[in-house]
């Protein structure tokens, strides 16, 4: 089976957030990943991963104003400055977490947008961020998500794209995120698919489809995935990041196959 992450913003979320470590911890998890970091010292998220020994896998540089339902703010002209500066501050709790990965969200394509400029952008910003993380030892991951349901207008929405950015961005530390559930609705074929880019891919999370829910409640057979990832000797990280149906706990019979 892959190693297995829990994602803390969408499990175990019927305990405060800082309970969910353990939680985690003792469900069988041994990594973590969360939306965003920011709103905790980079001290208390540390001494939580250290104490029910757990990795930090993943989180996202910083999305702008994500109550407002920015999205990222990587393809937006103007808001470069900002992006470096979140750029930093993911960096600073990289370092403290020991975190080797950080997703790139692109943003929304604001309405009557030109599409070439918002490109250019995101391609601007992917190679800054690509060259900064460089020295740090990071990776970044570069997530498509799905236009149809979840995030109307968002600009990476197929691997396609993803990977036709890393091409012309060409840096040796840039890789795919690939989400089952969002490229499910949006290309479907996932084993195919993940056999194709799993050269190019540097972190994998899953929810079923329809509704975002743990793997059996909807129409992706996770166990012919799982054994796919074990046959290609895919060993990086596969993160939960669904909604669970009920509690978190009465839904993880996934993990024991």
């Amino acid at each position: 089976m892959p190693r297995f992450a829990a994602n803390l913003t969408l499990l175990f979320n019927e305990l405060p957030f800082e309970e969910r470590f353990s939680a985690a911890r003792q469900a069988g998890f041994r990594g973590v990943e969360y939306l965003f970091p920011y709103a905790w010292p980079e001290a208390t998220l540390a001494q939580h991963l250290r104490e029910n020994d757990l990795t930090q896998v993943l989180f996202n540089l910083p999305p702008g104003d994500w109550n407002a339902g920015e999205r990222g703010v990587a393809c937006l002209p103007g808001r470069e400055e900002e992006f470096r500066a979140g750029v930093e501050e993911a960096v600073r709790y990289a370092r403290a977490l020991g975190c080797q990965r950080l997703n790139c969200l692109a943003g929304l394509r604001p309405a009557e947008a030109d599409e070439g400029r918002l490109w250019a952008t995101l391609r601007q910003n992917v190679d800054y961020a690509a060259r900064r993380l460089e020295g740090e030892g990071i990776t970044l991951c570069l997530e498509a998500i799905n236009s149809r349901v979840d995030m109307p207008g968002f600009l990476l929405d197929t691997s396609a794209k993803v990977l036709g950015l890393m091409d012309e961005v060409g840096a040796d530390n840039v890789r795919l995120q690939y989400d089952l559930y969002h490229m499910q609705i949006m290309e479907g074929d996932l084993i195919r698919t993940l056999r194709r880019c799993m050269a190019r891919i540097g972190h994998i999370q899953f929810a079923d489809n329809p509704g975002r829910h743990e793997p059996g409640t909807g129409e992706i057979n996770f166990r012919s995935i799982f054994r796919a990832l074990d046959d290609a000797g895919y060993n990086g990280w596969v993160s939960a990041e669904y909604h669970p149906k009920a509690r978190t706990d009465a839904g993880l019979g996934w993990m024991s196959g």
